[in-house]
């Protein structure tokens, strides 16, 4: 089967089983799970992002669908037209549409472009930084359209070179290879400077984490830059320096990043020396939790300190685990926060809904033998928009506590 016939209508057809809760993907919920599609034969041998129509089970038509059998999400809706075709030009329109929202929020172009579902590209991440784009295809039907996928974004941005990162735990459950290629464009020379915040951050588009940089914490870091400002920050889990680097921006006085990246933290260093302040930093490589003991046992103390770390609870699976991790985290913190200072503690486990997380974090703050009030409850920023359908699209959650 060419790849061209692949994706070209008409369909085949897929059905919902009777216990399939068809009202809930009319309304916009936008997955079919294994086991609420009927998997006859030709469906289980669809290619991993087949297109298909989706039919509920008394055979009406629902829309267009992408099928991957090996997925535990083993259907995302693409469009609810049924007569809808996939390919570049409806690709394209869903890009201007996205990018129209990013034009009317920020000034120059640094930012997420795409934010998967809720931009109405199921597992597709796009983030932009200037006219480089770095996309992450994470389900198979945009793997296979990384083609039609990269030309419809060089052409409704501009942008003149692309990054294709096949890497992550997202591509493991859709059973995708990790790739990281150029897929437009020179390779940059370096990595690549992103304002932010008045801050310099320097991304390694080719070798970081997810695309190389954060931008959903731009509302956080700013917030946190200001608590800062003229004061001492201490920045753990700091990557290439989110907090810290937006705080010297700010007007912090001093930065001590902790991250067990070697690679991040000279990241971080170089974007302190891009805008002339590398002699207001430091920096400690190794462990997180080791490093927090280490700075109480000396008795050091910040007017901020901000932890930041990867999803410990990634799912549901990992719920208990992950939020005794974070309660940790704030019990360790804690006390390296003078008195009348501030914490920030952040999650991106999608998991550890809300109110899970502020009871863990208060948990550790309180086995610290120190009390405090929230006085900032922040989210994403309005590049990384939320489907109001799928909570695993709301992910991040960030608390900063005045102690």
């Amino acid at each position: 089967m060419t790849q061209t016939h692949f994706f070209e209508p008409p369909y085949p057809v897929v059905r919902l089983s009777p216990k399939a809760e068809a009202r809930a993907i009319r309304h916009g919920f936008p997955w079919v799970y294994a086991g609420e599609l009927v998997m006859d034969r030709r469906t289980s041998n669809l290619l991993p992002g087949a297109l298909a129509v989706l039919e509920d089970s008394e055979r009406r038509p629902m829309g267009v669908v992408t099928v991957n059998p090996q997925s535990k999400i083993v259907a995302r809706v693409l469009d609810q037209d049924p007569g809808a075709t996939i390919g570049e030009d409806w690709i394209a329109a869903r890009l201007a549409r996205a990018l129209a929202h990013r034009e009317a929020i920020y000034d120059a172009p640094f930012y997420r472009l795409v934010h998967a579902e809720a931009d109405g590209l199921p597992g597709v991440v796009i983030d932009r930084m200037g006219d480089l784009a770095v996309v992450q295809p994470n389900a198979a039907w945009a793997e296979a359209m990384i083609g039609p996928l990269v030309a419809a974004l060089a052409r409704v941005t501009g942008v003149s070179r692309v990054v294709k990162n096949g890497s992550g735990r997202a591509r493991g459950l859709e059973g995708l290879p990790e790739e990281i290629v150029m897929a437009l464009g020179e390779l940059p020379e370096g990595p690549v400077a992103v304002p932010m915040n008045g801050a310099t951050y320097l991304a390694d588009v080719m070798g970081g984490q997810k695309t190389g940089l954060f931008y959903d914490q731009r509302p956080n870091h700013a917030f946190g830059a200001r608590l800062a400002r003229g004061g001492r920050m201490l920045d753990v889990f700091s990557h290439v320096g989110g907090f810290g680097l937006a705080a010297l921006a700010g007007g912090a006085e001093h930065v001590t990043f902790v991250d067990a990246s070697g690679a991040a933290l000279a990241l971080a260093r170089g974007g302190a020396e891009a805008m002339g302040m590398a002699d207001r930093v430091a920096a400690r490589q190794g462990d997180a939790f080791d490093a927090m003991e280490a700075l109480a046992a000396e008795g050091a103390r910040f007017d901020v300190v901000v932890c930041d770390p990867p999803a410990f609870a990634p799912s549901k699976a990992a719920l208990d685990a992950g939020l005794r991790a974070y309660e940790r985290v704030a019990r360790l913190a804690a006390p390296l926060v003078r008195e009348g200072g501030y914490l920030g503690l952040c999650s991106c486990s999608h998991a550890a809904d809300l109110a899970k997380f502020r009871a863990a974090c208060a948990r550790g703050i309180g086995r610290a033998g120190r009390r405090g009030q929230i006085v900032w409850t922040g989210f994403a920023g309005p590049d990384h928009p939320t489907l109001p359908h799928l909570s695993e699209s709301g992910y991040l959650k960030t608390l900063f506590f005045r102690l």
